[in-house]
This record gives structure tokens, sequence and C-alpha cells, in this order.
């Protein structure tokens, strides 16, 4: 698990963060999505509005920063490139998160190992990481929860000794283990059960009367039984949406042409680096719900046939149910595109008269674009739809250079 991944991200680039109170925002600069331990030391709560702690923040001489995803998108699959190397199997759970699978692997030490593989990911990274070592990945999860906070461990922990793991169980509270929800945090503490021992010894019947078929995984995961398996393969994903709220109220038609536009490229991109194709579109337009005055909230579909990642066309289909969707005399706040009915691009059933977009100059022209925005950074080449100055993007007044997928913001030394 990568520590405090964000706020790690922005330091690898920028050593003047270093031991300094670091937050990073959401869209819009909104609320505090990640701390450094500086800022968690200031008692500065998960998801607080930046604008509130701005003052105290800066008092400190620390810094807000908005969310730069390229930057930590990039950086995680680096990290995922390096944890690839320790072990066969590895599931990638979340953009700072992972599973490796040790089965075969012989080790005296695990916790050794384990201080090898975070110092291997810091030299080769700079992003800090501790490693939890069990017989299941709830397990795993307890012994990285400890490895984090208690600074003795060094950011490794193996929980295949019985007594340590005893110790570990004891001291999670119920509501920190993985799977477990505020309600059945409620409901096991109201039930005496208040820490992850408590839930492991837990009576048999009330176990199978009282947890679902989660519940009671979870329960056998902390009694050492792997029930979780590893997916190391992501499941395709079934419907793709990319939306944003904007950084401002919108409501000239040729700025949402700008959004919907930007917003399905976005999405096909996503879609041909799964080699897929969608078969269904939907776009919606809504105004602040939250702000006196007439309100509009819609959406569009239609049905992509033959189906298809072709950006051009996907674009042009857009563009014509934005067309449809708007209203004039609204201030809009949000737009966004889904693509559904998601198949393998080889699998498409055509007509006699239909061209499946492999077949053709189109597939060629997608991977050349995909190729060159790859390595010159995304927007290289662009739609002319989708503007250039784009107004009406999110605020992202503090946001850092793309250090890694942008020549132009390479750090340069003086």
């Amino acid at each position: 698990d990568c520590n405090n991944f964000y706020a790690s991200c922005e330091r690898v680039f920028n050593p003047r963060l270093r031991n300094v109170p670091v937050a990073v925002l959401s869209n819009n600069d909104g609320c505090i999505v990640s701390r450094s331990n500086e800022i968690k030391a200031l008692k500065i709560p998960m998801g607080a509005p930046g604008f509130k702690y701005e003052a105290v923040i800066r008092k400190h001489n620390g810094v807000l920063l908005s969310s730069n995803y390229a930057l930590y998108g990039d950086m995680s699959a680096r990290v995922m490139d390096v944890l690839g190397r320790f072990a066969p199997e590895v599931e990638i759970y979340s953009i700072d998160e992972a599973f490796l699978n040790l089965t075969g692997i012989r080790e005296k030490d695990w916790e050794l190992w384990g201080k090898n593989l975070k110092r291997t990911v810091q030299r080769w990274t700079g992003i800090p990481v501790s490693v939890g070592i069990a017989s299941s990945k709830t397990l795993a999860k307890v012994a990285n929860h400890h490895a984090k906070k208690i600074l003795s461990f060094k950011g490794s922990l193996s929980l295949l000794d019985a007594k340590r793991r005893e110790e570990a169980l004891r001291r999670l509270p119920v509501g920190e283990i993985w799977g477990i929800g505020r309600q059945y945090d409620k409901f096991l503490r109201q039930n005496k059960i208040e820490n992850a021992l408590q839930l492991r010894d837990a009576d048999e019947k009330f176990i199978n009367h009282y947890m679902t078929t989660v519940g009671h995984k979870t329960v056998l995961e902390l009694r050492g039984y792997s029930c979780i398996d590893m997916d190391e393969a992501p499941a395709t994903k079934k419907s793709i949406v990319s939306s944003r709220s904007f950084g401002k109220q919108v409501e000239d038609p040729d700025d949402l042409r700008e959004a919907v536009s930007t917003y399905v490229t976005r999405s096909a991109e996503k879609l041909r680096q799964q080699h897929c194709v969608a078969g269904h579109m939907m776009v919606f337009l809504s105004t602040n719900r939250f702000k006196e005055g007439p309100q509009y909230n819609n959406s569009l579909s239609t049905t992509l046939f033959p189906p298809t990642a072709f950006t051009p066309d996907l674009i042009r289909t857009a563009l014509n149910l934005l067309d449809e969707l708007y209203l004039p005399g609204f201030e809009y706040k949000k737009a966004g595109v889904m693509l559904a009915d998601i198949i393998h691009e080889n699998d498409v059933a055509l007509s006699v008269m239909d061209v499946n977009y492999l077949d053709d100059h189109r597939s060629n022209l997608m991977k050349a674009v995909d190729r060159i925005n790859k390595m010159y950074g995304r927007d290289t080449v662009s739609y002319a739809s989708c503007g250039i100055k784009q107004e009406w993007q999110m605020k992202r007044a503090r946001l850092s250079p793309h250090y890694t997928t942008s020549w132009k913001d390479l750090p340069r030394v003086k």
C-alpha cells in the first residue's frame, strides 16, 4: 500500500515539499483527498473543504495542491511494475494498492523481504510503501495497517506468527477491518464485538445467522483461510463514464460541445486500451441543484451500429445528441458521456453491408493517434471540436507540472 499516495507523488519531483504539510484537493479544488503525515498531525480530516484549512496549512509552511491525475496514474504504473519483479502474481487493487501472491517463494525472514521490497520501490520510484504479509488478503490488510501506523515495524509486518497475529487483531477496531462497513461496525459493537480478534473468535451460529456471504468470508479470512482469490487481469468494464463538474456555470452551447467532445475522446481512449468497442452511447446535462434558479437535468442515448471505438464517429454522434438535449436559458454545471454495451473488438457481429472499423484505415489512424499521445503527452494530437482554451474546465489553480507524461514539463537542471 503506497503511503499518502497523491502527496507522495508530488514530493518525488518537488523536494521542497518534503517534511512540510502537503494536502491534495479533489476536482475543482474542493475537498482534501490526500494528506501527508504533517497534515494528519495538524488534525485536518480527510474530506475537509480545502478553503477551510488553507490558513492553518499556510501558517505551518504547507501547501494545497490540485489533483494531478496524469502524474498519479503514471507513478502508479511504475510502482506496479516494480512489484511485478517480486512475485509471479500481482493483483492491482487500486491506484495505490496491490496484492502479491507469494505462493512457492521461500523466505526465512518475510519481514526482511518486505523491507527489501519497500526499499526497492522507494529507490526506483521515490514512493514510500508499507508491506503486510499474511496467509489471507484480509490478514494482509491488517498487517499493512499496523506496518503503516507503528513506526517500530519500519513499514513491514508479517502475521504468519500466531502470537503476533492475535495481538494485531486485538489492536484493530472492528470498523477498521477490510470489508466491514459502518452499518456492520455499529451492529457488531452493539453485540460486544469491538475488535478483529473478537470477530475472528465469534460464535459460529452468530456468524451464520447475522452475516452475509461476504461477511462470513471476512471471518474465515481473519482465521487464516484464504477465501478471496487473486484477480490478476482486471475485468473488462461494462460501461465507461467520463464526466466532470465545470469550473464555472456554462451557458454557451459551444463550450458544452467542447466539453462533450473532450469526454468522448477520453472514453474512447479507455475503450481502445481494453481492445473493445461500444454499442451504446448516452450524453447527459445538468444544472447546479445546490444553486437557486431554473433547473434542468436530462439525458439522451442511442445505439451505435456497428459498435465502434473510432473517436471521430463517437464525437459526431455525441454532438448530435447534445444538440437535441441542449435548452437555452440554463446555467449548466455538469455534462458527461457514457459508453455501454461494450464487447471485445474481435466479437463484433456485422451485417453484409457493414464494415468493422478494425478492417479499414480508421483502426490504423486511432493506433497512430494513441501512440503519439502516449509518447509525447496527452492531446499532442487532439480533435478540433475539443477546443483549445477550454475555459469550462474544472478549477485546478494549484496544479503541479505533468513531470512524467509531458516533454515540456520535464524537470530541468540548472
